[in-house]
């Protein structure tokens, strides 16, 4: 289901290129400096998609501003420090990610990092609707299953709130599905794109394998397998890390194969395909993750489910329950929020 499309911006980013023809894009990065959005910036300053890139953290943006600025290619940098700054910094922004946050340590699970990171992105996404109102915001901080939610009523709040805009960045999920099995198949994971729905925690997280593209087939006991380790690898990484932070470097580079997808759709290319955490009615719960087409103006249409098998039918059913409680969660708390 999703397009070849997407694995040739995966592909592109391998190379540390874009995908298309020079564009004139203004980029923010909100927690600019952390271990997310470092190598975030770096990659979207190697595109040449992007012609301003704007960076804000709490500290340290200026130095990894000026870092970056010495790098040879057309994207303009700046650097901007603290909440007084984000007026300018988000001036004219066509796309916003946010990574900003902390990160998850041994034992903790995203839902953990609630507290912090609620009150970090209801701040920044208000930024968002005073100074870019029509820019795509594309929220990487954790709980993805809450800061999206979050993030739209805090649009709504300020009445400038679009459905089509708003991505929650479950792409790793997909990186992640791509590269599993692609190493237990013995394929170029550059060739290989496995959707991925739900949501972006735990068995929320749902690989529809029987859609992959090349078609494979596993035993249920390995697909059970192969399905645990992608629900749980960003854990994975967290136990690897040892209490020195969660997935940095591929989440860069999942969040950077996003915007480079939406910027390639913004931009008039055609037939653009990715998964994120939406506003969507295609389950009982009104944000899920599915195949999105993506266009000018954010998604072009709703792709859904597909043909789900039923041990995926299954994993469907048993991730609404928790993906009705996180989006509750996080409604209650924009709603709160002063």
């Amino acid at each position: 289901m999703l397009s070849r499309l997407s694995t040739a911006t995966a592909a592109a980013l391998r190379r540390g290129i874009a995908t298309s023809a020079q564009n004139n894009a203004k980029v923010a990065v909100l927690g600019a400096s952390g271990g997310i959005g470092q190598p975030l910036s770096l990659l979207l300053k190697n595109s040449p998609l992007v012609s301003k890139l704007s960076r804000d953290d709490i500290a340290h943006t200026p130095g990894v501003a000026a870092d970056l600025s010495h790098i040879e290619t057309r994207a303009n940098v700046k650097g901007f420090m603290g909440p007084e700054q984000l007026p300018e910094c988000l001036k004219g922004c066509d796309v916003v990610v946010i990574p900003a946050g902390v990160p998850r340590k041994p034992g903790m699970t995203r839902d953990d990092l609630f507290n912090t990171n609620a009150s970090i992105v209801a701040s920044l996404t208000t930024a968002c609707a005073k100074h870019c109102p029509e820019a795509m915001i594309c929220i990487i901080s954790n709980p993805v299953n809450s800061t999206i939610p979050i993030t739209s009523e805090v649009f709504k709040k300020h009445g400038v709130y679009n459905p089509n805009k708003i991505f929650g960045v479950t792409t790793l999920d997909i990186v992640r599905a791509n590269t599993f099995v692609a190493e237990l198949k013995g394929l170029d994971p550059a060739r290989v794109t496995v959707p991925v729905i739900g949501g972006h925690a735990g068995k929320t997280i749902i690989p529809l394998i029987s859609q992959c593209t090349p078609k494979v087939e596993f035993p249920q006991d390995q697909l059970e397998k192969l399905t645990a380790r992608i629900q749980e690898a960003g854990t994975e990484v967290v136990q690897a890390k040892a209490g020195a932070g969660s997935a940095t470097l591929s989440m860069a580079y999942a969040g950077a194969r996003f915007v480079f997808s939406l910027l390639d759709a913004m931009s008039g290319k055609q037939g653009v395909v990715e998964c994120a955490f939406v506003r969507s009615d295609v389950t009982e719960v009104p944000y899920f993750s599915t195949p999105l087409q993506l266009g000018k103006k954010g998604i072009e249409k709703n792709l859904g489910l597909g043909k789900l098998s039923p041990f995926e039918e299954k994993m469907v059913a048993a991730a609404l329950p928790e993906l009705k409680g996180s989006i509750k969660k996080g409604e209650e708390f924009a709603k709160n929020f002063k």
